[in-house]
Protein backbone atom coordinates (compact mmCIF):
# COMPACT_ATOMS: atom_id res chain seq x y z
CA UNK A 1 0.00 0.00 0.00
CA UNK A 2 2.71 2.70 0.60
CA UNK A 3 4.29 1.88 -2.67
CA UNK A 4 1.15 2.38 -4.21
CA UNK A 5 0.67 5.81 -2.30
CA UNK A 6 4.75 6.81 -2.89
CA UNK A 7 3.84 5.82 -7.16
CA UNK A 8 0.51 8.26 -6.49
CA UNK A 9 2.44 10.95 -5.41
CA UNK A 10 5.39 10.73 -7.93
CA UNK A 11 2.97 10.54 -10.37
CA UNK A 12 0.89 14.04 -8.97
CA UNK A 13 4.34 15.64 -8.88
CA UNK A 14 5.46 14.84 -12.28
CA UNK A 15 2.25 15.97 -13.50
CA UNK A 16 2.95 19.38 -11.73
CA UNK A 17 6.11 19.93 -12.83
CA UNK A 18 5.06 19.15 -16.59
CA UNK A 19 2.38 21.90 -15.50
CA UNK A 20 4.83 24.42 -14.71
CA UNK A 21 7.48 23.77 -17.25
CA UNK A 22 5.14 24.40 -19.66
CA UNK A 23 3.77 28.02 -18.17
CA UNK A 24 0.85 26.22 -16.33
CA UNK A 25 -0.11 28.53 -13.30
CA UNK A 26 -1.51 28.26 -9.60
CA UNK A 27 -0.57 24.30 -8.93
CA UNK A 28 -2.08 22.54 -6.47
CA UNK A 29 -1.89 18.79 -5.47
CA UNK A 30 -4.95 18.35 -3.11
CA UNK A 31 -3.87 14.97 -0.86
CA UNK A 32 -8.21 13.85 -1.64
CA UNK A 33 -7.62 9.75 -1.03
CA UNK A 34 -9.13 10.12 2.57
CA UNK A 35 -11.95 12.27 1.73
CA UNK A 36 -12.97 10.29 -1.87
CA UNK A 37 -11.73 6.87 -1.75
CA UNK A 38 -11.74 6.68 -5.17
CA UNK A 39 -8.57 8.59 -5.93
CA UNK A 40 -5.69 9.96 -3.82
CA UNK A 41 -4.79 13.00 -5.25
CA UNK A 42 -6.13 16.06 -7.58
CA UNK A 43 -3.75 17.91 -9.29
CA UNK A 44 -5.13 21.27 -10.28
CA UNK A 45 -3.79 23.60 -12.90
CA UNK A 46 -4.56 26.76 -14.34
CA UNK A 47 -4.35 28.12 -18.01
CA UNK A 48 -4.64 31.61 -19.44
CA UNK A 49 -6.18 30.64 -22.93
CA UNK A 50 -7.88 27.09 -24.71
CA UNK A 51 -4.31 26.56 -26.62
CA UNK A 52 -2.73 26.19 -23.30
CA UNK A 53 -5.19 23.85 -21.61
CA UNK A 54 -4.71 21.93 -24.64
CA UNK A 55 -0.73 22.17 -24.83
CA UNK A 56 -0.74 21.35 -21.00
CA UNK A 57 -3.07 18.25 -21.35
CA UNK A 58 -1.35 16.80 -24.52
CA UNK A 59 2.04 17.18 -22.76
CA UNK A 60 1.16 15.80 -19.52
CA UNK A 61 0.03 12.64 -21.49
CA UNK A 62 3.20 11.96 -23.78
CA UNK A 63 5.43 13.05 -21.03
CA UNK A 64 4.08 10.62 -18.47
CA UNK A 65 3.43 7.99 -20.97
CA UNK A 66 7.42 8.17 -21.99
CA UNK A 67 8.76 8.85 -18.57
CA UNK A 68 6.67 6.33 -16.05
CA UNK A 69 4.47 4.27 -18.38
CA UNK A 70 1.47 5.56 -17.23
CA UNK A 71 -1.76 6.95 -19.07
CA UNK A 72 -4.48 8.33 -18.70
CA UNK A 73 -7.74 5.69 -18.30
CA UNK A 74 -10.34 8.09 -19.46
CA UNK A 75 -10.48 11.77 -20.23
CA UNK A 76 -12.81 14.37 -20.63
CA UNK A 77 -13.25 18.01 -21.54
CA UNK A 78 -10.78 17.61 -24.37
CA UNK A 79 -13.13 19.02 -27.29
CA UNK A 80 -14.29 22.28 -25.03
CA UNK A 81 -11.13 22.71 -23.65
CA UNK A 82 -11.92 24.71 -20.59
CA UNK A 83 -11.86 22.31 -18.03
CA UNK A 84 -10.12 18.85 -19.29
CA UNK A 85 -9.67 16.13 -16.31
CA UNK A 86 -7.00 13.38 -16.84
CA UNK A 87 -8.38 10.40 -14.77
CA UNK A 88 -5.33 8.27 -14.16
CA UNK A 89 -7.31 6.20 -11.45
CA UNK A 90 -4.70 7.06 -8.59
CA UNK A 91 -4.25 10.93 -10.00
CA UNK A 92 -7.17 12.73 -11.47
CA UNK A 93 -5.62 15.98 -13.29
CA UNK A 94 -7.66 18.65 -13.65
CA UNK A 95 -6.42 21.35 -16.09
CA UNK A 96 -8.55 24.91 -16.32
CA UNK A 97 -8.90 27.59 -18.35
CA UNK A 98 -8.42 30.13 -15.51
CA UNK A 99 -11.87 31.64 -15.75
CA UNK A 100 -13.80 28.01 -15.25
CA UNK A 101 -11.45 27.54 -12.24
CA UNK A 102 -12.39 31.07 -10.73
CA UNK A 103 -16.26 29.80 -11.41
CA UNK A 104 -15.90 26.08 -10.13
CA UNK A 105 -13.47 26.47 -7.02
CA UNK A 106 -12.97 23.23 -6.65
CA UNK A 107 -10.10 23.69 -4.22
CA UNK A 108 -12.98 25.57 -1.71
CA UNK A 109 -15.03 21.50 -1.61
CA UNK A 110 -11.79 20.35 -0.41
CA UNK A 111 -10.31 23.06 1.52
CA UNK A 112 -9.82 20.33 4.51
CA UNK A 113 -7.63 18.13 2.71
CA UNK A 114 -3.96 18.55 2.79
CA UNK A 115 -1.86 20.01 -0.26
CA UNK A 116 1.14 18.29 -1.37
CA UNK A 117 3.81 21.08 -1.37
CA UNK A 118 5.67 21.69 -5.21
CA UNK A 119 7.77 23.90 -4.98
CA UNK A 120 6.55 26.06 -7.69
CA UNK A 121 6.65 29.94 -6.24
CA UNK A 122 2.63 30.27 -6.97
CA UNK A 123 1.77 27.05 -5.87
CA UNK A 124 1.77 27.66 -1.96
Amino acid sequence: MAAEVDESRALALETARIADALKGTNIKILQVGEVLGVTEYFVVVSASNRRLVRTLVDEIEVQCRDSIGRSPTRTEGVREQQWVLLDYGDVVVHVFLEEIREFYDIERLYKDVPVVPTGFDDAE
